[in-house]
């Protein structure tokens, strides 16, 4: 992605209802004081029942931006619920290398884009969060990974300070994002993490739902498009409590998901309250001893930010002790 190019902004889950539709603005704002033009869809401004529009609508308007050369990357405002019900009006294979970023319900697309056409994807921040005249660092580095070149090295760090409640209507003053908490990325066993290999991500609560479907074959992927390599799951869980979330984990190693993988990373989470005795840690130490990887958690991705740019297909190197991951993204 070029200067001058056009960000297209178009809703695939939900849209953004009435009273937020000066976040979409603000966020255009911003990227055209940059220098890019930015493209608003009629997704972004409409929200009834859980969705933007029709599938058909939402899926032709996609269309449409992958299609035009002036469009440099597709931002979408943010998630949502029901995004799942478009995958069967889109034609993979006829889809352009084109960035494509987000997170949540975003992340539907994103992964079968990448299992099912090799094309790489981002999960990374929504359009809506980069409406401050000032990034935070972490969030920032989307920008390097979208202007960067086949070939490129990318490497971010972990946060300093993390995010630990929403405030829509709150001054971006400096960042969107308040940040109030100390960052602590942690690992099952309290030891050193260091594993590598390519990158698929994810928000669990929507994700799971591939399983099973044309749009979730791990592996016909990893035949196709990255034989005898391994994978570092990047995970992260919205809403589910402790055992829903442990479920979900055991469905993703039953299917084969969890093969080949390296390590698994989750996103820190407000969610995966415990249920009786069970908790969500449990939960991790079940699928740490069962998937035999090493597991890493509390990490910057997702829904309590701010997010690292993790880009799906890329070749990451991921390092994690003393609180502290350094994560390194080779496109190649």
């Amino acid at each position: 992605m070029k200067k001058g190019q056009t960000i297209g902004v178009c809703a695939m889950s939900a849209g953004v209802d009435s009273e937020l539709h000066h976040i979409l603005r603000k966020a255009a704002h911003q990227f055209e004081q940059r220098g890019y033009a930015v493209e608003l869809g009629d997704t972004a401004w409409s929200n009834e029942k859980l969705t933007s529009a029709s599938p058909a609508i939402r899926v032709l308007e996609f269309r449409e931006m992958m299609m035009k050369d002036e469009v440099g990357a597709i931002i979408p405002p943010w998630g949502g619920e029901f995004l799942s019900e478009t995958l069967p009006l889109i034609d993979f294979q006829k889809l352009q290398p084109k960035w494509l970023m987000g997170y949540s319900d975003t992340s539907t697309l994103l992964l079968p884009i990448t299992l099912l056409t090799g094309i790489a994807t981002v999960h990374g921040t929504n359009f809506v969060d980069l409406r401050s005249d000032e990034w935070d660092p972490v969030t920032a580095k989307f920008m390097e990974v979208l202007s960067a070149a086949k070939g490129d090295i990318i490497t971010q760090y972990s946060s300093e300070m993390y995010q630990t409640e929403w405030q829509h209507f709150a001054p971006p003053e400096p960042y969107v994002f308040k940040l109030d908490a100390q960052t602590e990325w942690k690992t099952i066993g309290n030891t050193p993490v260091q594993v590598e290999g390519r990158i698929l991500s994810g928000c669990i609560d929507t994700i799971r739902h591939l399983i099973g479907t044309p749009f979730g074959d791990i592996k016909s992927f990893r035949e196709k498009f990255i034989p005898n390599e391994k994978i570092i799951w990047v995970l992260e869980n919205c809403d589910m409590d402790a055992p829903d979330f442990y479920r979900s984990l055991l469905q993703f190693y039953y299917a084969g998901w969890f093969d080949d993988a390296s390590g698994i990373v989750f996103g820190r989470t407000d969610a995966g309250a415990a249920e009786e005795d069970f908790t969500y840690i449990e939960a991790l130490e079940r699928i740490a001893e069962l998937a035999d990887v090493p597991v890493v958690y509390d990490a910057d991705i997702g829904h309590v930010p701010p997010q690292m740019t993790f880009v799906n297909g890329a070749f990451g190197e991921l390092s994690v002790a003393d609180g502290k991951g350094i994560m390194t993204t080779k496109l190649v």
